[in-house]
């Protein structure tokens, strides 16, 4: 048997997704940007793909950009408003606008932070945000005559699951920099969280097909009307200047049918999702002495389930998992094969052998009862086999 709990880092196409896309890659090829039927046609698709995903959003259509992953839209939510505020700032002559980023952010969104010389945001000891302390820390910013343009903070974390309380943490941003920009990376929320409403507070989101049942390679970014973006893609001038390139017409329709679906049934299976996931939690949990939850279950999504071992190697488990037909992760599945020490576990103060443990599992829509049931005996025979095997340590 073999059991997929890697929906986190993708998830398979749906067979709707599949079906509206094939005519774009077959009898419809022409380039949205040009003037004839063809070309007019693949626009108008593009166009009502952009007003699904807008809905999903809760944005104007307008503010939908399209992009070529959720790398790049999240990319270009840091520098393109980032470079957009320098620019302003320099004309009006203004103190450069920082960037803030939490703690445990998606590298896209980190290391993008990082290069602006951004200032971290730390998190507590399940990856949440202090809305109260981030005010304190934003008001000393500015008696000390700074100016914070951008803070992106991602709704929901893509390993341990922790949901933040967006709306509090972005009226603590605008209620001490008027104008200043919110970005939140809802990649990974976007299956489990009404986005709409719990973002109605916060200036750009960021999201990817590829989590709700889409195709890879296209992500999207939704703006308000208020924000301003200097494009780091020119050319063509496509996405109203924004993104220039030839636009995937085939894989935007496709973006667009799978967040209208997720929007339109996400309430028909997340009780479904998290009975499973409490199912299969517990049963390891009780199967395997010194298992630990990292995140109490009431404070992230669904589909998350992330574990740390006493006395296991996560590579081993992974193996030992793969080998059982379970396929899971130790973290991000997005950046190179090699396991890396987890900067969200770090960032949340987890020792460095309990690091080297972690096991995500992250469950989807199509997860059956069957399934949790094998991969929870798969992941605890996986567990005492990494135990048994373990190389000891041999005193002189």
């Amino acid at each position: 048997m073999e059991v997929y709990l890697d929906h986190a880092a993708s998830t398979p196409m749906l067979a709707e997704v599949l079906d509206a896309m094939l005519p774009w890659m077959t009898d419809h090829y022409g380039n949205a940007t040009g003037m004839h039927r063809m070309a007019r046609d693949a626009r108008k698709a593009i166009d009502d793909a952009r007003e699904q995903i807008a809905v999903a959003m809760g944005m104007s259509a307008g503010g939908v950009v399209f992009c070529g992953s959720g790398t790049e839209a999240a990319n270009l939510a840091v520098f393109g408003v980032h470079d957009a505020q320098i620019a302003a700032a320099m004309s009006a002559g203004t103190p450069r606008p920082e960037v803030w980023v939490s703690a445990i952010e998606h590298h896209a969104v980190l290391n993008a932070g990082v290069q602006r010389g951004a200032t971290v945001i730390s998190v507590d000891e399940f990856g949440r945000v202090d809305a109260q302390k981030l005010r304190a820390d934003l008001r000393q910013a500015r008696d000390e005559g700074r100016h914070v343009g951008l803070v992106s903070v991602m709704l929901s974390n893509n390993e341990i699951g922790t949901i933040q309380d967006i709306v509090q943490i972005a009226r603590a941003v605008h209620g001490t920099f008027p104008g200043s920009i919110v970005h939140t990376d809802s990649v990974n929320a976007f299956p489990w969280l009404d986005v709409a409403a719990l973002c109605s507070e916060v200036d750009v989101i960021t999201a990817s097909a590829h989590k709700v049942g889409g195709p890879k390679g296209v992500g999207v970014l939704g703006a308000r009307d208020n924000v301003r973006l200097t494009a780091q893609i020119v050319g063509g001038g496509q996405e109203r200047e924004r993104r220039s390139g030839t636009q995937n017409t085939a894989g935007i329709v496709g973006a667009g049918v799978a967040f209208a679906a997720t929007v339109s049934s996400r309430s028909e299976y997340i009780d479904r999702v998290t009975s499973l996931r409490n199912t299969l939690g517990d049963y390891i949990i009780d199967n395997c002495t010194g298992a630990t939850e990292t995140v109490p279950r009431a404070m992230k999504t669904a589909s998350n389930l992330h574990l740390t071992f006493d006395g296991v190697e996560g590579e081993s488990l992974l193996l030992l998992c793969d080998a059982a037909g379970v396929y899971a992760s130790a973290g991000s599945s997005c950046a190179s094969g090699a396991l890396e020490p987890s900067h969200v576990l770090e960032a949340v103060g987890t020792s460095t052998d309990r690091i080297r443990s972690a096991l995500r599992v992250s469950l989807g829509v199509a997860t059956t009862q069957a399934e949790v049931e094998y991969a929870g005996q798969a992941v605890v025979a996986a567990v005492q086999r990494a135990k048994a095997f373990r190389p000891r340590s041999h005193s002189a």
